[in-house]
């Protein structure tokens, strides 16, 4: 049995996903077993990564039923979902083989964003502070989770948007979270896309929304127009 499965949804990513892809070679060397659940993808997304993974597998379009269905067909007896425009650290598999004995646990890595500018610094920053105080990882953050774990509190909620901040806050009632400090590298592209500012104030938006109840269809009709404009 694979001790790790890396666990990556994919819609439309032949762009990022080869660089990913082949950042894991040596993991998967390493006995870790890599999983890609495509969402309908019509470039070669595919194509790419049966090359490179040990698994490709369809599900129906959307981050949380596409993780699901990757944990759902995994091996390994630890978790770890990664963006497709993420590399994870060369000591990841070190790192969270320290973990394995405990039966149940739950854990995300630092984020560094691909910019150099120094309003990155910033952003990653916040991001990595505010996920140890409130104990909610987001998809950037590579989050891993034990596998006794994910099924005791049903996987993610099968939501459309929001499902990271409602799966964290099922897991941080059942242990608490582990930051490690080792750091990810993942893609700044969705603020140099719409913007610094206006992302920031996008994400905060939603997610003050979330908190007052607000439904996620409604959310990723609002996150759909913004993105948009």
């Amino acid at each position: 049995m694979a001790l790790v499965s890396i666990i990556i949804p994919v819609l439309n990513e032949e762009k990022s996903l080869p660089l990913t892809l082949e950042s894991l070679q040596d993991l998967k060397e390493q006995g870790a077993e890599v999983i890609v659940v495509d969402g309908g993808s019509t470039d070669e997304t595919c194509r790419i990564a049966e090359q490179y993974a040990d698994k490709v597998v369809s599900a129906k379009a959307g981050r949380a039923n596409q993780l699901n269905k990757g944990a759902e067909v995994s091996q390994g007896s630890l978790l770890l979902f990664l963006h497709a425009d993420t590399q994870l650290p060369d000591t990841a598999l070190e790192r969270l083989k320290e973990y394995t004995e405990q039966g149940q646990y739950w854990g995300r890595f630092n984020v560094r964003l691909d910019d150099t500018a120094w309003v990155y610094r910033v952003i990653e920053s916040m991001m990595n502070a505010r996920s140890c105080l409130t104990g909610i990882v987001t998809g950037d953050q590579a989050m891993f989770v034990s596998k006794v774990l994910f099924d005791q509190v049903g996987g993610y909620p099968n939501i459309v948007l929001m499902e990271d901040i409602a799966i964290s806050k099922k897991l941080k009632k059942e242990q608490p979270l582990i930051c490690l400090k080792e750091r990810v590298i993942t893609s700044a592209r969705r603020w140099q896309e719409n913007g610094v500012i206006a992302t920031v104030l996008l994400m905060w938006r939603l997610r003050l929304l979330y908190f007052f109840k607000r439904s996620p269809e409604e959310l990723a009709k609002a996150y759909r127009h913004a993105r948009s404009k």
